[in-house]
């Protein structure tokens, strides 16, 4: 294939991408189905006709779209706000894909026809919730704001779990004869603890750095802030530790640094992470091949059911159970954990080994994630509102322009916004654009950059008027609910 159709076939798998990125938006498909279904068609069993079974370069491209969409998500986040969620979203992100991965692995091994070992290898492969799944679904729904950023945590935090138990289960399986158990722990405990260690080194030099770039090479943010992700993973890999923890806390530094380029970042990241999950999902889809999937269909459904309905909520009880979440809360949780691209590109850690039923565990992964996808996907806020767990619909700020050649605006802060509990210096507000008033119970604040903003707060700001489309994109990002 020459260069130009190369370029034109590109350009046509991800304009329908965007085309079904809208569709799944306009009828409440998860997004993920939608870029699986184009990679399917366009595989050797389609009408694409395209071959494809490079396990290994699918590995290679799932992990690299996993760092950025990790990445983007800590971006996203910022250490404030997930304090008061640390210690159930770091439960949930360990023992929580502990207690899925031997339940899982107990319903495999009477499903399917795999040893013990295979049968954990399984279970740890679905054991954790997908970030590009659990953070599309969060950014269109309108969960409580604790729950949301519970979820976002966790999916953030669980899927180094879930790779340093599936790495250490294929090492177990390919040599039976050494103390595999003893191995698997201390490969769990390796990855976690230098993934962390070299996470928090990054962190504090990404966030000394981003905090003092100058004017002059403001256009090179966006690639400053690769470097750091890419070096943060890169380093945790080399020393043996969880690159994809690594990544998380490098995103979670970078997005809590106050800085001019912070709104410049998200925008950038967004749009990567997007483009991330469209490779990535079409690469997934391509590697599947449908003639293949009928002899593990039930055995495979069984298993998303149990996995579903018992191994999840099982889970989300075990990790919470000394948490001040209330059973509603808990149930929510517990039907919330949703399964994407991570436990694919995991099974492909199988596919690029000597595990034997490696062909079995990949395409039962793919009934997990289907069902996972359409069944939780679509329902969960549909039962956020059954229990009581949404937050209400964000109120338009309103606009007026006084005098000619000024923008003001006001803006109501709810408690789901995602402003609530930043400093003035961490809005984001364009360079010429200020807050010039706060008006809290009755009372006008004079702001500072330190000033907390809060709930019921009323933010007065202004901005020259030419820049009033500017302040409202920036608006739009603070309605959006966390």
């Amino acid at each position: 294939m020459d260069e130009g159709l190369l370029i034109l076939v590109v350009g046509a798998v991800l304009a329908a991408s965007v085309a079904a990125a809208f569709g799944a938006a306009r009828t409440g498909l998860p997004v993920l189905v939608a870029f699986l279904g184009i990679g399917m068609l366009l595989g050797s069993d389609g009408p694409g006709g395209i071959a494809f079974d490079d396990a290994a370069l699918t590995r290679q491209i799932g992990t690299v779209g996993l760092a950025l969409i990790l990445y983007e998500g800590g971006l996203q986040t910022s250490w404030r706000r997930l304090r008061e969620i640390a210690v159930p979203a770091a439960l949930l992100s360990t023992v929580g894909v502990v207690v899925s991965m031997l339940l899982t692995a107990l319903a495999a091994h009477v499903l399917f026809t795999l040893t013990w070992l295979e049968s954990a290898l399984l279970g740890a492969v679905v054991a954790s919730t997908d970030a590009a799944a659990v953070f599309a679904t969060l950014r269109s729904t309108h969960i409580r704001r604790r729950l949301a950023r519970t979820l976002e945590a966790e999916s953030g935090g669980n899927d180094p779990m879930a790779i340093a138990l599936t790495l250490g289960l294929i090492a177990w399986i390919e040599h039976p004869a050494s103390n595999g158990f003893v191995n698997l722990v201390w490969l769990v405990v390796r990855q976690l603890g230098l993934g962390l260690v070299v996470g928090l080194v990054f962190a504090y030099a990404a966030t000394r750095i981003f905090s003092r770039i100058p004017d002059a090479v403001g256009a090179f943010v966006p690639v400053a802030s690769i470097a750091a992700a890419a070096l943060s993973f890169g380093a945790a890999d080399v020393v043996g530790g969880s690159g994809f923890l690594a990544v998380y806390i490098v995103g979670l530094a970078v997005g809590s640094t106050p800085s001019r380029y912070r709104q410049q970042l998200a925008a950038f990241h967004e749009g990567m992470a997007f483009l991330a999950q469209v490779v990535l999902f079409i690469v997934l889809g391509l590697l599947v091949f449908p003639r293949e999937l009928p002899g593990v269909a039930l055995p495979g459904l069984g298993l998303a059911a149990a996995l579903i309905f018992v191994a999840r909520p099982a889970a989300v009880w075990a990790s919470t159970a000394f948490s001040p979440f209330r059973t509603r809360e808990r149930l929510l949780l517990g039907w919330a954990g949703l399964r994407g691209a991570a436990p694919i590109v995991l099974a492909t850690f199988a596919m690029t080994s000597n595990v034997q039923h490696s062909a079995t565990i990949f395409n039962c992964v793919f009934f997990v994630v289907i069902v996972s996808a359409l069944l939780q996907g679509t329902t969960l806020e549909l039962l956020a509102r059954r229990l009581g767990l949404v937050s209400t619909a964000p109120p338009t700020s309103v606009p007026r322009v006084i005098p000619p050649d000024l923008y003001v605006t006001e803006f109501l802060v709810e408690g789901n916004h995602a402003i609530s509990g930043s400093a003035v210096r961490e809005l984001g507000l364009p360079r010429d654009a200020l807050v010039a008033v706060i008006r809290r119970s009755g009372e006008a604040i004079p702001p500072r950059g330190s000033t907390v903003v809060a709930a019921g707060d009323r933010l007065s700001i202004i901005a020259p008027r030419d820049r009033g489309p500017d302040l409202e994109d920036v608006l739009g990002r603070w309605r959006r609910l966390i």
